[in-house]
């Protein structure tokens, strides 16, 4: 997976299928910032979750109830 792959807007999918965020922008070579949510907060998650990005879309490894569990709110320097 090459980060430079990931790009603005694309959406971001669970290891189920479902898309549960956005992507904001990269931060870093090792972070994705995560456009705001419902309650206007960024989140953060790691480059090493993304196992695709194909069809325009980042698919990440783990489920996305598991994903939203496990964010961070700050990148990951």
């Amino acid at each position: 997976m090459n980060p430079q792959e990931i790009l603005p807007e694309m959406p971001v999918v669970c290891s189920q299928g479902g898309q549960f965020a956005t992507v904001d922008h990269m931060e870093g070579s090792d972070s994705i910032k995560l456009k705001k949510d419902a309650q206007g907060k960024h989140h953060y998650i790691p480059t090493s979750w993304v196992t695709s990005t194909e069809d325009g879309r980042v698919v990440v490894d783990r489920p996305g109830e598991q994903a939203m569990q496990q964010w961070s709110e700050s990148p990951s320097h």
